[in-house]
């Protein structure tokens, strides 16, 4: 999909969630559901499968969501998998959150960990990211058992890979 398409859709998932008075809620429940999607190959191909009835893939969300997250987004990823665009979840959701932190004046980093941090340790990771950046820092953190142990922060062009994987793969390489 093109990115004004993506952008038209992330714009307009603001506007009805800033309507509604829980922009930020919205943003992380799409943001954490668009993880969801990705790590599930089979889910991903079924709300994306134009051969599915879109009443179909819209009772899947639902199912999914239901309990997981307000009714503003259940309704809106409802609709993103009716007008064919269940593929382009992921891309929209990183939209929707980079535009609302932005009009925050903040930047978005995605940390990867293999276990969750503490609230101590986010809050000292965002005040090195700030230091780093010079930008007020909004975190979402994915677990992720690949890197092992350590840290990988995405932070917009950026990437600071400080994980087991890759030290280990530097170690193959070096012998």
């Amino acid at each position: 999909m093109s990115d004004e398409k993506i952008q038209s859709y992330a714009q307009a998932i603001l506007a009805v969630a800033s309507a509604e008075s829980n922009a930020a809620q919205v943003e992380d429940e799409i943001y954490r559901f668009s993880q969801v999607l990705q790590s599930s190959e089979e889910l991903k191909s079924t709300l994306s499968d134009a051969s599915i009835p879109s009443t179909l893939r819209q009772q899947i969300v639902e199912d999914l969501l239901e309990g997981q997250a307000t009714q503003t987004t259940v309704a809106l990823v409802s609709m993103i998998v009716a007008a064919g665009m269940g593929g382009d979840i992921k891309a929209i959701a990183d939209k929707v959150v980079g535009l609302g932190a932005e009009s925050r004046d903040k930047a978005v980093a995605e940390v990867y960990s293999v276990v969750d941090l503490s609230s101590d340790q986010q809050q000292r990771l965002a005040a090195a990211l700030k230091s780093a950046t010079g930008k007020d820092v909004e975190m979402k953190v994915i677990i992720d058992e690949s890197v092992m142990g350590g840290l990988l922060v995405q932070i917009e062009d950026e990437v600071i890979d400080g994980t087991v994987r890759t030290r280990l793969k530097q170690l193959r390489e070096a012998f």
